[in-house]
């Protein structure tokens, strides 16, 4: 069985920026142990197994494996799937065409945008597919432990540490300074035994620190899940920008923000966040970036 593979680097323009992902375009008859054995072999922070889809109506069915786990939703790997997907413009002999996608998968359906330069597509912006939620707060002393921190380097003035998810629940941290978010480092001995991958994905801390064109610096620890630190993360920071919409006063507004993240470990990704707020809640949360190709070939399953 010959499997055809791109990878390309998420949320940068330039390659050997952003977030690599490997996406497997032709991955039907796999079974699910195959998937995650190939996600390993990778050993990217994700990888994408495109399926045809169950409803004609839709663009594919997409999977997306850790190396260690399956994911019901990401953010760096649709919009890197969809990017791939469009550049090749079919997908299992059918069309893809125009600037909307739609992917079937774990968490719901995901609705993509394609961006286009000169009639290439060059970026992708995704809806997260399930409304913003809110879940338990985690200890500061838990938090600073995980993430070789004091307790008096986390903010507090919004909001606790705590769980959200649009899709994906990811432990969210303020912290206080620039300096002490590159300071941070996790754990892994502190996640095993505290903060189990059934329990949250990983830990997304940030701070809001204008560098630039950029509003909010960010930095994602999920050893559990076999990433000890992500370059971008587009399933927190959709859910980041919809946490910060939810905490400010207005009943109404549009929350956009540019979020920086992996620029402390060599890997610099900008993502594009944006929020809709109705009526004092959370209505639609996005996420969006370039993409940039990088490898193509074939995987030998024997």
């Amino acid at each position: 069985m010959k499997l055809q593979f791109t990878t390309v680097d998420v949320f940068t323009d330039r390659q050997f920026g952003g977030n690599p992902l490997a996406v497997v375009t032709n991955a039907q008859g796999l079974s699910t142990e195959r998937m995650q054995a190939i996600a390993a072999e990778f050993n990217l922070a994700e990888t994408t197994f495109v399926l045809p889809p169950k409803d004609p109506a839709h663009t594919a069915q997409v999977r997306i494996f850790t190396p260690k786990a399956e994911m019901p939703f990401a953010g760096h790997p649709n919009v890197g799937t969809a990017f791939v997907l469009a550049r090749a413009g079919e997908s299992y002999g059918r069309p893809v065409s125009g600037d909307r996608l739609v992917f079937e998968e774990k968490a719901g359906l995901v609705h993509m945008e394609l961006m286009r330069e000169g009639g290439v597509v060059v970026a992708t912006r995704l809806a997260a597919p399930v409304p913003l939620s809110l879940g338990e707060e985690i200890p500061v002393e838990t938090v600073a432990a995980a993430c070789s921190l004091q307790p008096g380097d986390i903010k507090l003035d919004a909001h606790r540490p705590c769980v959200a998810s649009c899709g994906a629940p990811l432990l969210f941290v303020e912290l206080k300074s620039r300096a002490v978010l590159k300071s941070a480092a996790p754990r892994t001995d502190v996640f095993a035994r505290e903060l189990p991958r059934d329990r949250v994905v990983g830990i997304h801390l940030y701070v809001q620190a204008k560098e630039n064109d950029i509003d909010i610096q960010s930095r994602m620890f999920a050893p559990e899940h076999g990433i000890p630190e992500d370059p971008a993360t587009g399933g927190a920071n959709v859910a980041l920008i919809g946490l910060l919409a939810h905490l400010r006063p207005e009943a109404d507004l549009v929350l956009d923000k540019t979020i920086g993240q992996g620029f402390d470990m060599g890997r610099p990704s900008i993502l594009q966040a944006s929020a809709e707020k109705k009526g004092g809640k959370v209505v639609a949360t996005y996420i969006g970036g370039r993409c940039v190709p990088m490898m193509s070939g074939v995987i030998d399953l024997g």
